[in-house]
């Protein structure tokens, strides 16, 4: 209803610079309401991607009594890393330095890969039943079910 009937709105966001480049900066809808500041799942991720040996990362938003909502991460390392108490503090800080404090996680899972669709898209809805003790939804696009096993448990198990 915001526009034009011959715009066709796709959800994802973008912005075009001097030089009329566009950067793309992902999915509208998917913003994470952190004691009243949005922040995007995009920037979240984007600035736990940025740390030299993370090789992707996922954020979700978990609901909080008094937040409304805290960020947990699921963070997938480079080759020959594993995660620990200290690493984990260090991407706290590193977030904290690039987006602000209030972006620092909750809660930080480290994980040999994520949920992902065949054709490698990232299924964060399924990351979102893991954190809130959901039943999962359909997975029947996923390209290794696994992983949404071993993240449940790992997700149990932390919490």
């Amino acid at each position: 209803s915001r526009w034009d009937k011959s715009i066709y709105f796709t959800g994802d966001g973008g912005k075009q610079d001097r030089e009329g480049r566009f950067l793309f900066l992902g999915r509208v809808d998917d913003v994470l309401n952190v004691s009243g500041h949005r922040i995007g799942t995009m920037e979240g991720e984007s600035a736990r991607g940025d740390h030299p040996i993370v090789a992707e990362a996922a954020v979700v938003g978990k609901i909080h009594e008094i937040k409304g909502q805290v960020i947990d991460a699921f963070v997938s390392l480079k080759e020959s890393y594993k995660g620990s108490a200290e690493l984990e503090h260090d991407l706290r800080e590193h977030v904290a330095k690039k987006i602000g404090s209030i972006a620092r996680p909750e809660t930080i899972i480290f994980t040999h890969d994520l949920p992902k669709t065949r054709s490698g898209k990232i299924m964060r809805r399924l990351l979102r039943d893991i954190v809130e003790g959901k039943l999962l939804g359909d997975t029947t696009t996923l390209a290794d079910a696994s992983v949404v096993e071993g993240l449940t448990q790992h997700y149990e198990e932390e919490e």
